[in-house]
């Protein structure tokens, strides 16, 4: 039977419905935002592997063009792979929920959101994230939620939950939030250099709402949720626990305290192997010997993890030895690549960046097919993170979830110092080459993608660095880590991105693993990363302290001027005749497509944008089009060339794309029989401008420009 809930949630309604559309998943429900529709459902697999290390959790954000009234683009016309902006999405809705299920729930569990109505003022991404914790509060999977975000935003001092597409181009903060109804434990920030002080409390600020929601979601479960479902576990004796904890406790111990990377996972996986052969009884059945040996493994984890807690936050000693606050050496250094337009090399221990920033035309910009308002970004930040980088071997193919989020926060620190399209009317990409990894490369890339940005000529309006916070607990103890390592991400409670200019913060991502943190321990984090961050920007500065006045050698040239936007449709001509053939002859090449054409970028507003590597062909091609764009004066004489002869006279370009007729009787000042007496083709003569006749046409007389 179809239920229907109500609230209204700071001027706006959301509608829950539940018990009419897909009744078979074991959760769902239909979320109305405005006119924002998402069905949320999931499903939970009664099949379960107990022996398997991870918990196998899906989370899908399924995009449909139909929701904003678009076909799709291409040959086959439906959705294909997800975009950037749904795999984003996704992670959104993963990162607050995964650690909100219970750490031994093993079965297969798939959360999917399908996008059905978008109204750009009401976030389907939000949406869905409520859809995904009701659906799955209501139904009999184990979950610790419910779970909610917002969006938060600030004009002019003044805070905003859920800002409308107009607001948010207004406003000065663009951040993410979520949580529970006691904690935070997921942000996705983009900011105008805001300070530390006001991000904390735009979240705080974005907790009070979230309190809202989840009250809403509590009275929904109430009404029609289900009693949770009794998931088998993989029970651990503790005997054995005792036994095996006794047995390798003292070796996790000094294998912890090794400073080298490489040498402490080493040392950590020989005691893991030493410890399952010695386990590894040939006389049990292969299923028994398989769950001793998972269960062994599980011990060998707890045991890590308490001893690496035990050693931070009780002895404040770091797995390489630093302080808390302490970062890891750092060295820069930029034009690592001669023929790139701009590159850098920022290395922080042993995680290391490399960026290559590449500037093309406006023309060249990415084209977005989603669901939002903007369809193309001429700003674009890649990472690239290939397993060489920790020393391993893996799967090479198409960038996978992970290198398109930590894509996505580069670019959007980066992005709050790009200039306007006006101030530098260029794409710019920046792709960060991960070749070393021992934590924070995300950071890294901010960092190396700086350098390369300024290298390259780009006038960024203030330098932009990165590092990544981290959080150790031990019942009410806590330690909170400077410039985090691999291993300190892995064990530890939180991964607290933060980069900024020395003015404030431009972009932030938190990731927690415990429930949620406390205002105090956001506040501590962001202050700490605050000194942190101004001392990766001196070592940034001593490398390069400003951008560089020029574009590199290789990099395209640019000049800009404006004419008449009338006149765009004569300087491209009939079929693009025009345009094709200034091309040609400024670029001397017989293709448009030459990699040494010159390329020409004509706006709607008259703007005219040329780029190529050689000054000469650029002012050549501008010289061109403000050939073809140029009036002629009545009564002024020019110098013309003579193109085509008829019995009534000749044709005469006076540059090109402008011709005018010289009439037979205005040839000479004597009687004229033939123009081909007096003009063969290709001459160049005098001509005086007689204006235009009532048709449009241009008529020139030598006869008067001889007088």
């Amino acid at each position: 039977m179809k239920k229907t809930f109500e609230m209204d949630f700071r001027g706006r309604k959301i509608i829950v419905e539940n018990g009419e559309l897909a009744k078979q998943a074991h959760g769902s429900v239909l979320v109305r935002y405005g006119d924002t529709v998402v069905l949320s459902t999931v499903v939970m697999s009664k099949n379960v592997n107990l022996l398997a290390d991870f918990f196998p959790l899906m989370v899908l954000y399924n995009e449909k063009l139909y929701s904003v009234g678009k076909i799709p683009g291409g040959f086959i016309k439906r959705e294909g792979r997800p975009t950037e902006n749904a795999t984003l999405a996704a992670r959104m809705i993963d990162r607050p929920m995964r650690p909100l299920f219970p750490e031994d729930f093993k079965n297969e569990v798939q959360i999917v959101n399908t996008v059905l109505s978008v109204d750009q003022d009401n976030s389907p991404e939000i949406t869905a994230l409520f859809g995904s914790s009701l659906a799955t509060c209501i139904s009999q999977v184990p979950f610790n939620g419910p779970v909610a975000g917002v969006k938060v935003g600030r004009i002019n001092g003044e805070f905003i939950i859920n800002p409308t597409v107009d607001e948010t181009e207004k406003s000065d903060i663009d951040l993410t939030v979520s949580g529970t109804k006691d904690a935070i434990n997921m942000v996705e920030a983009g900011s105008k250099e805001v300070s530390e002080d006001d991000m904390l409390e735009a979240l705080m600020f974005g907790h009070e709402a979230i309190k809202e929601l989840i009250s809403f979601q509590e009275k929904i479960i109430s009404e029609i949720g289900e009693e949770k479902y009794d998931y088998p576990k993989l029970e651990i004796s503790l005997e054995l626990t005792k036994e095996v904890t006794d047995l390798i406790k003292d070796d996790i111990n000094k294998a912890l305290r090794i400073k080298d990377k490489l040498e402490k996972y080493a040392k950590l996986d020989e005691i893991k192997e030493n410890l399952l052969e010695k386990y590894t009884d040939e006389t049990l059945k292969e299923d028994e010997l398989k769950e001793l040996l998972t269960k062994v493994a599980n011990i060998f984890e707890n045991v890590k993890y308490e001893v690496f807690r035990n050693i931070v936050v009780k002895e404040k000693i770091r797995a390489d030895g630093r302080k808390m606050t302490e970062i890891r050496p750092l060295s820069t250094a930029i034009d690592i690549l001669p023929r790139t337009h701009g590159s850098a090399l920022f290395t922080r221990g042993e995680t290391q960046s490399l960026s290559i920033t590449t500037l093309g035309a406006l023309g060249e910009h990415q084209i977005l097919d989603g669901l939002g308002i903007e369809d193309s970004k001429r700003f674009i930040l890649h990472y690239n993170f290939p397993q060489f980088s920790v020393g391993e071997t893996g799967r090479y193919g198409s960038p996978g979830r992970r290198e398109i989020g930590h894509g996505a926060l580069g670019e959007r620190a980066l992005l709050q110092v790009i200039p306007s399209e006006e101030e530098f009317p260029y794409t710019i990409r920046v792709v960060s080459e991960i070749l070393e990894s021992n934590g924070s490369s995300s950071q890294a890339s901010i960092c190396a993608g700086c350098m390369s940005l300024m290298a390259a000529g780009v006038p960024i309006k203030a330098p932009v660095a990165g590092i990544a916070m981290g959080l150790i607990t031990s019942g009410d103890d806590y330690t909170i880590l400077t410039d985090i390592q691999g291993l300190e991400d892995h064990l530890g409670d939180m991964d607290f991105k933060v980069a900024g200019t020395r003015n404030g913060i431009c972009a932030l991502q938190m990731d927690i693993k415990i429930k949620g943190i406390t205002k105090q321990i956001l506040k501590e984090a962001l202050d700490q990363a605050h000194q942190a961050r101004l001392e990766i920007l001196n070592t940034i500065e001593k490398e390069i302290k400003e951008p560089r006045k020029e574009v590199s050698k290789y990099a395209p040239k640019m000049i800009t001027f404006t004419i008449d936007p009338n006149k765009i449709k004569d300087v491209i001509g009939k079929g693009g005749e025009m345009i094709t053939k200034i091309i040609l002859e400024a670029s001397n090449v017989n293709s448009v497509n030459d990699i040494n054409a010159v390329k020409v970028d004509l706006e709607d507003d008259g703007r005219v944008i040329i780029y190529h590597t050689s000054k000469e062909i650029i002012e050549k091609t501008a010289e061109m089009i403000k050939d073809v764009v140029k009036e002629v004066e009545t009564g002024k004489i020019y110098t013309g060339k003579v193109v085509k002869i008829e019995d009534f006279g000749c044709f005469v370009e006076l540059w090109p794309g402008t011709e005018g007729l010289v009439h037979v009787s205005h040839l000479a000042k004597e009687r004229v029989e033939k123009p081909s007496d007096i003009v063969k083709i290709g001459d160049e003569i005098v001509v005086k401008s007689l204006g235009y006749d009532k048709k449009g046409r241009l008529n020139l007389s030598r006869k008067e420009a001889l007088k």
